[in-house]
């Protein structure tokens, strides 16, 4: 991403306006990165591969530090804010952007044939973990990868938060 002077900074957005920031801080000149990985989505029986921002709300600004000034970037809209340390931007490395990059382009980070859940309400097996061949029901769909089942344990029903790759159809 980088020439030799330029810095990358992690840029903070508004909620859900990740692409609006990029345009905008491209037009102001700004060397601009947003990582997405790619998914499938399904509605009114069509599946459509879209591109979803790999770290919400975030995306990473490049700032040649001797002709351009950072400050201008937190007034851009759709932004929030820059991390900081203190008043100063905390630079991210150069590497950790370049491996981003090449990650993304291999494909690493898409989620694309992943098998397919039951709906919520079926029963399934967790397959690891601490409820390792326990059967349960299905009762929601949580983030970042996990799910809540519900599983009789000792007389009664409780609610266990498991990894999605840890789970499957009964």
């Amino acid at each position: 991403m980088n020439p030799a002077n330029v810095t990358s900074y992690a840029v903070y957005t508004r909620p859900q306006a990740e692409r609006t920031a990029l345009d905008n801080l491209l037009r102001q000149g700004y060397l601009v990165y947003l990582p997405r990985y790619r998914t499938e989505i399904r509605h009114a029986r069509r599946r459509q591969i879209v591109k979803r921002p790999l770290f919400p709300r975030y995306l990473f600004a490049g700032v040649d530090r001797t002709s351009m000034p950072w400050r201008p970037i937190l007034s851009t809209f759709g932004v929030s804010g820059v991390v900081r340390f203190g008043d100063e931007p905390t630079p991210v490395p150069d590497a950790i952007i370049d491996t981003l990059r090449e990650q993304e382009a291999a494909g690493a980070f898409d989620r694309i044939g992943i098998r397919r859940l039951p709906s919520i309400g079926h029963t399934v097996r967790i397959t690891a973990g601490a409820f390792e061949d326990m059967i349960g029901k299905l009762v929601e769909l949580g983030d970042q990868d996990r799910v809540v089942i519900l599983l009789e344990l000792l007389g009664r029903q409780v609610r266990a938060r498991v990894d999605l790759a840890a789970v499957e159809a009964a």
